[in-house]
């Protein structure tokens, strides 16, 4: 007798969306098809498969025991949001005659329908970041007499909708700072920053209009600059690890002494980025706007403003609920950034030296698709946003500032 062969042994999901992308979220019904291609007959003790979703955080540090020894110390959490397991052909054990328990299957191309439901409880949203991620996937087995398992395992996006519908995200975001710089004996005027933006929640795709004064009343020429950074920061064994991300900026004009600017809705694009995720123990993943002033020679005077980007987007008819399979085409393309070819002038003086240097490596992305409401959407990888730049791309046609003679300050 001759054995046939496995030509193809796949996982193929059935799609929610248009976009014919596997993507869900909690209480969702997860279901597809393991395909089986075979050349002559085969006999199979079992054909199983095994969901999982798993946050994980792994990082290691380095520490000293004494003036010649040193050690690596690990440092790994886990948190584990679904895990089902079915047996699409045989049974949960092999039995004595296993001869009479195998499964002859014909030559040909043979499908296997499954499906499971999600847990109703909320779940992290799917995230490749610095020191860990958040997965969920589908294993299917298949167990032959005489052979090695073959397995096969396919990955499914799931994300927690976050609707920016909500009176905490609708609310608008200000404050205000000022500093006075001293050389020696000398002390300048102050320079003071005030800035305002619509709300804290936003979607991918979508631009923040921020309104600030700066005001120079110092000896220097500063600059007003605005920062959109991301902030990861994993759990494990009561450690933290943070790593800080620029995902985009822009700069004004440069101001002397004595001059005031006003930013009337100045622009800056969010690209397509993960969603914030704010629910899981071990990672996090959040957003700040940072407006500052650039001062040569001494610490930037700067304002953080938290942001949440979420999944659904502003609408003028007040918050909705909605199932995945309608979002799918408003899902944002996300996952980690990647490296900046270099960070804003003032960035060593805002946050520490270790997140300068915890920068995030991301694979190549793929396709992209666009869909309604500037949100985009591809298989389990995100579009990295543009490289990094200083140059504004929506200046203003008419600027605030106001020219003053040398030596004197606008009044507020």
């Amino acid at each position: 007798m001759v054995l046939g062969k496995v030509k193809s042994f796949t996982v193929s999901y059935d799609c929610l969306n248009d976009s014919n992308v596997p993507v869900f979220s909690s209480g969702d019904s997860v279901s597809g098809r393991v395909i089986l291609e075979v050349t002559g007959e085969i006999r199979v003790k079992s054909l199983k498969i095994h969901a999982k979703g798993l946050a994980k955080v792994r990082w290691t540090e380095s520490r000293n025991a004494g003036s010649n020894t040193a050690y690596t110390q690990n440092y790994t959490e886990e948190v584990e949001y679904l895990n089902h397991r079915h047996i699409l052909i045989g049974h949960e054990r092999d039995e004595d005659n296993f001869e009479e328990c195998l499964t002859t299957i014909q030559s040909g191309r043979h499908e296997y329908a499954f499906s499971f439901e999600l847990p109703q409880t909320p779940l992290a949203t799917s995230f490749e970041g610095k020191h860990g991620n958040v997965r969920y996937w589908v294993k299917a087995e298949l167990h032959r007499p005489w052979f090695l398992p073959m397995k096969v395992k396919k990955e499914f996006t799931v994300f927690e909708h976050i609707d920016i519908n909500t009176p905490l995200l609708l609310a608008p975001q200000a404050g205000t700072k000022d500093k006075t710089l001293c050389c020696w004996f000398c002390t300048s005027g102050p320079i003071s920053l005030s800035a305002k933006i619509e709300r804290k929640g936003y979607t991918p795709g979508e631009t923040i209009q921020i309104f600030a004064e700066i005001e120079n009343c110092s000896s220097r020429i500063v600059v007003p600059k605005a920062a959109l950074y991301q902030t990861q920061t994993f759990f494990a064994k009561g450690k933290m690890k943070e790593v800080k991300q620029l995902v985009a900026n822009l700069r004004g004009e440069s101001l002397s002494s004595g001059k005031t600017e006003t930013w009337n809705g100045k622009m800056l694009k969010i690209p397509p980025v993960s969603p914030s995720i704010l629910d899981c123990s071990i990672i996090r993943v959040e957003y700040s706007l940072m407006v500052y002033v650039d001062i040569p020679g001494a610490m930037n005077l700067s304002l953080n403003l938290p942001l949440v980007i979420g999944t659904i987007p502003l609408h003028p008819f007040g918050s909705r609920t909605s199932s995945v399979s309608s979002q799918c085409s408003m899902t944002v393309s996300w996952l980690s950034l990647p490296d900046r070819p270099e960070a804003p002038p003032s960035y060593s003086e805002i946050i520490s030296e270790e997140h300068q240097h915890n920068r995030l490596e991301l694979p190549t992305v793929r396709d992209e698709f666009e869909g309604p409401l500037l949100a985009y959407i591809q298989e389990f990888r995100y579009l990295p946003p543009p490289l990094y730049s200083e140059i504004d791309p929506n200046p203003e046609r008419v600027r605030g500032t106001e020219e003053r003679r040398p030596g004197t300050c606008p009044s507020r």
